[in-house]
């Protein structure tokens, strides 16, 4: 059986001390791993922090306040430059690593945290809510310690990359919804980037084309946009993932499209929106979690996650302009769980010490 979540828990005062290390290679992980980072080291633990340089990583780290050592970039779309990324990115962090004294190392389907945390014997876990990064997984689910997903996700999407039961921890809802556990939008969002809240507000976001697991184009994305532009009462904000997309979007010329030189806030944008429609998956959830309409233009494989959303009218799908109810969104719309994110600080936490029970932690002084 599948292990179940683990129960929240503060603190014993005379518990060892943990050195946690995260490594964070896309934008929204930043947003993920804020609240546990705060938790872990209120409990007294120590965590250091890496980050890839892709997207508004760098930008959202600053904005939260975390310090990472920023170790590599993204390495494009093809699969032989993937591996050159991965290969180099790994022997730094291996090089970097190696003399920490690593307790548990944490990612979210991070490729070259699994190499090298396995390559130094560090106890590690990954974490993902998309089983079809079918490459990726057949890389990391076989070199870690523990696999933590989604109850949504069958154990049996995750058995072909070699993921027992007993490797896998299940915890229930969205991650959206663990870090916005006690999240307050800033109610100025709209105002600080001059739209006029009389209107409809619509948030897009573009496809992560740089994916394995998205390697095609979305021409229909572009479609959607220029027909929801073409509507008088509607503002639209692209928060692109890339510098190509936003010189893409901000070349279009169409003067109810803003599209942000910098990243923002991008949750208190979501909560303020009218809808939101996301060619990738991790705004649409956050929407849910905010109450937000949105709809999916994902154009790769559906996951488990997604699907349950859509099953249950959570999530839409759109694939024009028309399939999107263009409207002012209800004041009195129902938001998600608030879940508290000390699951995962607890998770990790178990991770580290059922593994090094063969050498003590250092007490706390």
């Amino acid at each position: 059986m599948p292990k179940s979540p683990a129960r929240s828990s503060e603190r014993v005062p005379d518990e060892p001390t943990v050195r946690v290390w995260i490594d964070i290679t896309n934008s929204p992980h930043v947003l993920f791993f804020a609240p546990i980072i705060r938790r872990l080291e209120a409990q007294g633990h120590t965590v250091t922090l890496t980050a890839r340089k892709y997207a508004q990583t760098e930008q959202l780290l600053s904005r939260y306040g975390l310090a990472a050592v920023i170790t590599g970039q993204h390495a494009g779309k093809s699969l032989p430059a993937k591996a050159v990324g991965l290969f180099n990115r790994s022997t730094h962090l291996i090089a970097q690593a190696r003399s920490a004294g690593f307790h548990v190392a944490v990612g979210h389907n991070s490729n070259d945290l699994a190499v090298a945390a396995w390559t130094l014997g560090i106890p590690q876990l990954t974490m993902f809510d998309y089983e079809y990064a079918t490459v990726s997984h057949h890389l990391n689910v076989r070199l870690v310690d523990e696999i933590v997903v989604p109850d949504a996700i069958p154990l049996a999407r995750l058995a072909p990359y070699g993921a027992t039961p007993q490797k896998v921890f299940r915890y229930p809802g969205l991650k959206e919804e663990y870090y916005l556990y006690d999240f307050q939008p800033d109610p100025t969002v709209l105002e600080q980037l001059g739209i006029d809240t009389r209107l409809v507000v619509g948030v897009m976001r573009p496809a992560p084309n740089v994916t394995l697991y998205h390697r095609h184009e979305n021409p229909l994305f572009d479609q959607v946009v220029e027909g929801l532009a073409g509507k008088r009462n509607v503002t639209l904000v692209i928060t692109p993932r890339t510098e190509e997309q936003r010189r893409h979007y901000s070349s279009l010329g169409l003067a109810n499209v803003i599209v942000p030189e910098k990243a923002v806030d991008g949750l208190s944008l979501i909560a303020a929106a009218d809808f939101v429609i996301g060619a990738g998956g991790t705004m649409n959830r956050e929407a849910v979690a905010l109450g937000t309409p949105a709809y999916t233009m994902f154009a790769g494989r559906l996951g488990a996650v997604d699907e349950h959303l859509i099953a249950v009218g959570r999530l839409g799908r759109a694939s024009s302009a028309d399939d999107v109810a263009v409207r002012k969104k209800s004041r009195h719309t129902v938001q998600a769980e608030r879940r508290d994110p000390q699951l995962f600080v607890d998770e990790i936490l178990s991770v580290a010490r059922r593994r090094l029970t063969r050498r003590p932690l250092e007490p706390v002084l």
